[in-house]
């Protein structure tokens, strides 16, 4: 798989403070790659960089093996961008707007009509063509910024916490044609939701403190921490403290009146040791399972370590 975004020891500083030290990534052709951290931990920056919003103090940004500081124009070409607030004319039509992006975006002249019309049914906004930006919901304002910055068929497009502010249904819209383009762009993905970043990305990139913490599959992201807790079904359940009396339990929670999750040591042989006392006691064991660990503890884990 070819790389489409590298960033070798990144660094900026802002005065006399360090933003981000030494990053080092590369990402990948098309899927969703999530960029986390806590507030001020430098991912703000590191997207600015990458955009050519900033120019780092230190380090080189390739988009597509073009250095982004040395060919700043073409490396932009590569790129698509939604921050936080979407860069939008309100006093534009949608299809005006979208012109006018295209136009910024240095497609042919001959060429922008189609390209605003296929990016308008991409992301299903053609029925609006014609109306103000400003008499448009929320999520719909979103799909205009989503739909400039794909207009010109970019390799990566970079959403900084493109569901901020949408209600429940806008957000569920939103994730489905982040999915859709992820097809064939790669996206990297900045928010601070965890659950939108376990149900939209493959990969995940953990800042904190400026420095990288983490970069690897969100199926390592989720097993980082061993996990602790078991969830434990018996029809013939025992009371609490026949179950604190197993090796290594150290706290039960019941759950209903015959499913309890149990806490135990790490690398405890826990379930082993349930099952030989469910057998010799006739609790009648009917499930146990191991509970993944919960995507917060894992952000506050790599958050301590920074």
């Amino acid at each position: 798989m070819s790389t489409v975004l590298k960033v070798e020891n990144l660094s900026h500083r802002y005065s006399s403070a360090w933003a981000i030290r030494d990053l080092n990534f590369e990402i990948g052709q098309s899927g969703v790659i999530g960029l986390l951290g806590s507030n001020g931990a430098g991912k703000s920056t590191t997207m600015n960089i990458i955009c050519g919003v900033l120019n780092q103090t230190e380090g080189e940004v390739y988009i597509n093996g073009i250095n982004k500081k040395k060919d700043p124009r073409l490396a932009k070409r590569q790129l698509g961008f939604l921050p936080q607030q979407p860069p939008l004319y309100a006093d534009f039509t949608v299809e005006e707007f979208l012109t006018y992006a295209a136009d910024l975006r240095f497609i042919e002249k001959k060429s922008i009509k189609r390209s605003v019309q296929e990016v308008m049914e991409r992301t299903g906004i053609s029925h609006f063509n014609n109306r103000l930006i400003k008499n448009l919901s929320g999520g719909y304002r979103q799909r205009v910024g989503i739909a400039q910055a794909i207009i010109h068929k970019p390799s990566i497009v970079i959403l900084d916490e493109p569901t901020n502010g949408l209600d429940p249904n806008q957000i569920i819209e939103a994730r489905k044609l982040i999915r859709e383009i992820a097809v064939d762009h790669t996206i990297l993905l900045s928010s601070h939701v965890l659950s939108e970043i376990n149900l939209l990305c493959r990969d995940i990139i953990m800042i904190e403190g400026g420095r990288m913490v983490f970069s690897d599959s969100m199926e390592s992201f989720n097993n980082y921490l061993q996990p602790t807790t078991v969830l434990v079904r018996m029809d013939n359940p025992p009371v609490e403290a026949e179950l604190l009396r197993i090796p290594g339990v150290t706290k039960i929670e019941w759950v209903t009146d015959k499913q309890c999750r149990i806490w135990f040591n790490e690398n405890a042989p826990v379930n082993q040791a349930i099952i030989t006392a469910s057998i010799q006691n006739n609790w009648q064991l009917q499930e146990i399972s191991l509970e993944k660990s919960i995507l917060d503890d894992v952000f506050k884990q790599l958050s301590r370590q920074s």
